[in-house]
């Protein structure tokens, strides 16, 4: 994760009743690379309400217009969104059961606010969903049950993206597959070459006459026959792919021989793929979980921070999650620095914000929906078994020797090559860069993914030191944690606060013009 090299400045500051302090003057010169400043969930509403009479009808002709876009010919707006967008917010929008803010989606998700924006504008444009505007100016994003179905009917593009990663993984298998035959196609050429030299050589020196070794070829042909060396390598293949296809929620290895030597050369991946859309999930559920305000040190169990005073106290490795969900920076009666995330603590889920009782031993307790530390996986060597990793290497071994007997023998031939000869002649180049690379691309690795592991190790290590210390915390810590719950402020909209929908026609809604100047004036007040 990219560091950025801020630091916050504090004034000093007296003794003073508890108020909380926002960026204005926290940071009076805040930096070009980092400006803080809240987004209103709904512009329009707040200081200038009194402005916003033609609220509603700008609400309705927007939403109008996305309709009007949903026509046969017309262009699909989820089409538009990167495909992990689009389904990371729909996994968002069920969990929440299809009435969710953008820090609903946000949160859950891990996506950025302008992405959950985005991704939920396109959805409600998509499968006629509707808006609903709170008397705070929250806006609502509310799908019918069967969104899904309407999309998918709609989009092109999801009903061919299942095909296409279908394709793509038959693609990776077929390459796997080919990279195992190449070793046994290999191996079958360079001993065949072997013998058909060998029998050459000493049919030449022959006072018989002899020519071509004929009976060595038919020999040689019957044992050494293709489907012989698949049987013997591996005389329990159909038997062990059917014992792993009984037993898949409990067997992980699921290779068969020939994909076993792609994985023992290249290996099988990342195991860490996709992991930072989990960490931000993470991230996101725990902000929100808290009610919107914690302490840094809440949040170093799932950022990649090295384990020392010195940077806990910096807490610029904060920034990131600040930019990503439009943190604010608010300072306690104490002068600790909290940060409060106002779009994630405003939500259509009915739940209860975390209190202060869930401070040291019970934290442990309350984060059961949310991992206490943020884990990377290590690399593997290879998914294959000790035993199929012996046998790969094995071969791969026979592979090498014979190319080395190969070249040697065909560097002492005198007489021209000529028809299979001549043949392996040309193609020898390519295999003695097979049977080199088999081992030299597995020994790299293996350096490489010590250095690897070592590192993901220590990360892992110091998430897990910080979650320690907030199970444990000193009376510093605990005094900034208990201020921090009493800070937290979860806002459910329910029903009862919505004061408009665009499900609904104006008209219909009995809501009249002194009753929202009422609320205007209302409003004005508390702000």
């Amino acid at each position: 994760m990219a560091s950025i090299a801020t630091c916050f400045t504090l004034p000093q500051k007296p003794h003073c009743p508890r108020r909380r302090i926002f960026k204005s003057s926290l940071l009076p010169n805040p930096p070009r690379t980092f400006r803080l400043h809240p987004t209103p969930v709904f512009p329009g509403f707040g200081a200038k309400f009194r402005e916003s009479r033609g609220l509603v009808s700008a609400v309705k002709s927007s939403l109008d217009a996305a309709s009007a876009a949903i026509r046969p010919g017309g262009a699909v707006e989820s089409d538009k969104l990167p495909s992990d967008v689009r389904k990371r917010a729909m996994e968002a929008v069920d969990a929440c059961g299809g009435r969710v803010t953008i820090g609903d989606v946000a949160g859950r998700a891990g996506l950025k606010l302008n992405e959950a924006q985005n991704a939920l504008q396109a959805l409600a444009a998509d499968t006629e969903g509707f808006l609903e505007v709170s008397d705070e100016g929250d806006v609502l994003y509310v799908f019918p049950k069967d969104y899904r179905a309407k999309l998918l009917g709609k989009s092109l593009r999801m009903r061919v993206e299942p095909v296409l990663e279908k394709a793509k993984a038959g693609v990776e298998y077929v390459a796997r597959v080919s990279f195992g035959t190449a070793l046994i196609a290999s191996i079958v050429l360079v001993y065949t070459a072997i013998v058909v030299a060998l029998s050459s050589g000493r049919s030449e020196d022959d006072n018989r006459g002899r020519r071509g070794g004929r009976s060595y070829d038919s020999g040689f042909t019957f044992y050494m026959n293709p489907g012989d060396l698949f049987w013997y390598w591996d005389p329990y293949y159909y038997r062990r792919r059917r014992v792993q296809t009984e037993r898949v929620q409990t067997d992980d290895n699921k290779m068969n021989f020939v994909e076993s030597i792609f994985s023992f050369v290249f290996g099988d991946g990342d195991p860490n793929q996709g992991i930072e859309e989990e960490r931000w999930k993470l991230i996101g559920q725990y902000i929100s979980s808290k009610g919107g305000v914690v302490a840094a040190e809440e949040l170093a169990p799932y950022l990649d921070i090295e384990s020392s005073g010195d940077t806990l106290n910096d807490e610029t490795y904060i920034l990131p999650v600040l930019l990503r969900y439009e943190g604010q920076p608010i300072i306690d009666e104490e002068g600790n620095i909290l940060y409060r995330f106002p779009s994630l603590q405003r939500t259509a889920s009915s739940q209860m914000s975390g209190r202060k009782e869930y401070v040291g031993r019970r934290w442990a307790d309350f984060v059961g929906g949310v991992d206490k530390f943020f884990q990377e996986k290590k690399w593997q060597f290879s998914n294959t078994s000790i035993s199929e990793r012996a046998m790969v290497a094995g071969l791969g071994g026979l592979n090498l020797f014979g190319v080395i007997i190969l070249g040697t023998i065909l560097k002492d031939t005198t007489t021209a090559p000529a028809g299979f000869i001549e043949f392996i002649n040309s193609i020898f180049p390519l295999l003695q860069i097979y049977a080199g690379s088999f081992f030299a691309i597995p020994l790299f690795r293996w350096f490489l993914l010590l250095k690897t592991n070592a590192d993901i190790e220590k990360r892992n290590k110091a998430r897990q030191q910080f979650a320690r210390s907030l199970e444990l915390p000193d009376i510093s810590l605990r005094r900034k944690l208990l201020s921090a719950r009493e800070m937290a402020q979860k806002t459910f909209i329910g029903q009862d606060r919505i004061v408009y929908s665009t499900d609904k026609d104006l008209v219909e809604q009995d809501y009249e013009a002194q009753e929202w100047d009422k609320r205007f004036r209302e409003i004005e007040k508390s702000d």
